[in-house]
């Protein structure tokens, strides 16, 4: 009897440990803002121990090599130090591991198991699908002035024939030629709907990204500029195109940047400003911030201490004169910040320096230093051509109210009576229809661009183009 008592024991502990295998591929998927990004852990054991290695399919990277992986007690522990990443989970008898992906001081569940997850399809029904009704090539254009060739896809109602066109500017960014952001391609859309409706359109994606050359991260809203200009410059080389009815349609930033252009260019016929500001940087990012967390649930007194906080370092921005003083001046008051609040949330493994580093690297870079402090009004007070301005009344980054005021403003100061501006009720910031304009909503929204918004665009753009 006490023979078979063993057999059944030893039998029992090695299907614990057969159980407990936690090696071979693990896979996981981090929900977040709606949309859905696949993980993989490749874990494996030596005489050392364990070690991993970590892919993002959906970002294209695979063998990402871990920092630390441990295994005790049923506890997966994985790190990644350079990119402040942490998984940890346990593993169940299911063979199914429950666990936490941290970075950057965000928290999200993430379970792994040794299923293989497949990418979920987003419902987008307004997305075309090939073959289009109408002429698409794909080309590029130079920007001299950079010296950087930017790559984009034009669309003609008719491969042959003259029409008029639009230019579309991204919003900020790093964007593609569709605007792609959280499953949504508002620009792919708007084209689609624009191009069938008898009016070519360029996009393109932003320099340095996808097909584009030049460097994303060291320019501004200015340089971005130069590639309309450039856009424009070879619009007028084509004979498909009516050189006397070129138009700009931008989006938030590229609302910002499309009367920069028609400013200076007597080539721009007509501009529509979709989501476009009509105040200073910080007056607008103070606004913004405001709103979102007052839709987030923040209480008032937070949201009172992070504008407190965000004005003097604006401050400390429009005051200085040169990268070295603001970088000094800004690690004082963040180290100062940190000393006054020591409960001021930060990745738990980030240095108190390192954090200030960082902080210091985000607003003083050229793209935020320049959005802080640019000022709308001047350009758009030099813009004579005819203007659409359009908001959604539920857009809680470009407030609806304050822009389209500021916009009307500095258009009539300049002398231009040909504007039209209006608010669409119960859009948000991308045009969607929406229960609160959150920018949490964006993804898990079906629509990408309400039909509403596209058919007052179009009966605009067709008065000026007919």
């Amino acid at each position: 009897m006490k023979n078979l008592t063993l057999v059944i024991l030893t039998s029992l502990f090695s299907l614990t440990i057969y159980g407990q295998d936690i090696t071979g591929q693990w896979n996981g998927a981090l929900k977040i803002q709606g949309t859905q990004m696949r993980l993989v852990f490749n874990v494996t054991q030596s005489d050392n121990g364990f070690s991993s290695t970590m892919d993002s399919p959906d970002q294209k990277a695979k063998g990402i090599p871990t920092t630390t992986t441990s295994f005790e007690n049923s506890i997966l522990k994985i790190t990644i130090a350079n990119a402040k990443i942490e998984y940890e989970g346990t593993l169940g008898q299911d063979n199914i591991i429950v666990g936490t992906f941290k970075q950057g001081g965000q928290s999200f569940p993430m379970n792994l198991s040794k299923e293989k997850i497949e990418k979920e399809k987003l419902v987008r029904p307004q997305e075309p699908i090939k073959p289009f009704p109408y002429y698409s090539e794909d080309i590029t254009f130079e920007n001299k002035k950079a010296g950087i060739n930017l790559a984009g896809t034009l669309t003609l109602p008719n491969k042959e024939g003259v029409f008029p066109v639009v230019i579309l500017i991204s919003g900020s960014g790093p964007q593609n030629r569709d605007e792609e952001l959280l499953g949504h391609k508002p620009f792919l859309v708007l084209s689609d709907f624009l191009t069938k409706n008898g009016i070519a359109v360029l996009r393109y994606d932003d320099r340095g990204i996808a097909m584009s050359k030049g460097d994303f991260k060291t320019a501004t809203s200015a340089d971005f500029a130069t590639d309309v200009e450039s856009a424009i410059a070879y619009l007028k080389t084509r004979k498909e195109i009516n050189k006397n009815k070129i138009g700009l349609i931008g989006h938030s930033e590229g609302g910002l940047i499309a009367p920069m252009v028609a400013s200076k260019s007597k080539d721009v016929a007509f501009i529509v400003l979709l989501a476009g500001t009509g105040i200073q940087g910080d007056s607008l990012l103070l606004l913004q911030k405001k709103l979102i967390e007052e839709a987030s649930g923040i209480s008032k007194e937070d949201i009172q201490k992070g504008q407190l906080s965000n004005r003097n370092v604006f401050d400390i921005v429009n005051k200085s004169t040169s990268l070295e003083q603001l970088n000094s001046d800004l690690t004082i008051y963040f180290k100062q910040l940190l000393k006054d609040n020591p409960n001021t949330q930060k990745p738990a493994e980030m240095s108190d320096d390192d954090f200030v580093k960082l902080q210091v690297k985000q607003i003083a870079s050229p793209w935020m230093q320049y959005v802080i402090k640019y000022n709308p009004a001047p350009a758009l007070e030099k813009v004579k051509c005819p203007v659409l301005a359009v908001n959604g009344e539920k857009d809680l980054q470009v407030p609806p109210k304050e822009n389209l005021e500021a916009i009307n403003k500095a258009l009539a100061k300049g002398g231009n009576k040909s504007v039209t501006t209006k608010e669409l009720l119960n859009l948000n910031h991308l045009f969607q229809e929406c229960k609160t304009g959150s920018p949490d909503e964006y993804a898990t929204i079906e629509q990408t661009f309400s039909p509403i918004a596209l058919t007052e665009i179009l009966k605009w753009l067709q008065s000026q183009t007919k």
